[in-house]
């Protein structure tokens, strides 16, 4: 009877522990237990990341702004975006950008199986190692969504997960370059990360543009605040 009831109590205990780190998807749990995962740096820098791609109707353009702005970023990748773009991740890091995974596809973890998370986002490590010649460092998950099993494989891969403290919402029908700027700005913070999209494929057809139309009066603000804008990498994100 007791063997029983430890089976029971274990059975309904995992799938709570599968979803317990979904919480951090909370901007303000994050901010105040985990800086680290809130992408939180040195006060004088500023992480500038990008989700989704590699797009080619899109990631050229990103690319361009960045370059004609001498600015790096991190970007994270889809496995499945990688694979049919294989040229664009190379050029990712021929410009001089940090790849980063995202997932294989851009599905809610909570919807899959811990097996399937596990191997889904290895292929995506695999993968963004074999096109760029680096091993990814970071891992984002699709909406932000952690759970116990893409903290497993995070380990065994040797990935930081890191969400963002600032976002855009670049990916909705009505952005504009001025929507998008003002809801960046209105968040960052010395120390932040901005999260914006250099894809549209999971959002409102076309919303990429308002994005990179914003990035040079973002670019700018910062520039202006004394913030030094760059990838995670050298962000100065605290020990985990």
């Amino acid at each position: 009877m007791r063997a029983a009831t430890l089976a029971r109590a274990a059975a309904l205990a995992l799938p709570v522990l599968q979803v317990a780190p979904s919480v951090t998807a909370l901007p303000a749990v994050r901010r105040r237990w985990l800086p680290g995962l809130h992408g939180i740096g040195a006060p004088d820098r500023v992480a500038l990341t990008f989700d989704d791609g590699p797009d080619p109707e899109s990631t050229g353009h990103v690319l361009d702004v960045l370059a004609a702005h001498r600015v790096r970023a991190t970007f994270f990748v889809l496995g499945a975006m990688l694979r049919r773009n294989p040229a664009l991740g190379r050029r990712l890091v021929d410009d001089g950008h940090e790849v980063a995974v995202h997932g294989w596809t851009h599905d809610n973890l909570l919807l899959r199986g811990p097996a399937r998370t596990v191997r889904d986002l290895t292929r995506a490590y695999d993968l963004v190692t074999d096109v760029t010649g680096r091993a990814p460092r970071f891992l984002r998950p699709p909406y932000g969504v952690l759970t116990a099993a893409a903290l497993t494989a995070a380990r065994r891969l040797r990935l930081r997960p890191v969400l963002w403290s600032c976002w855009g919402r670049d990916w909705t029908a009505t952005a504009t370059a001025d929507t998008v700027a003002r809801t960046v700005l209105s968040g960052l913070e010395g120390g932040g990360t901005i999260l914006l999209h250099d894809s549209s494929r999971t959002a409102a057809p076309g919303a990429w543009r308002a994005g990179v139309a914003a990035l040079p009066r973002v670019l700018a603000e910062c520039r202006r605040r004394g913030w030094h804008v760059g990838p995670l990498s050298g962000h100065g994100l605290p020990a985990r």
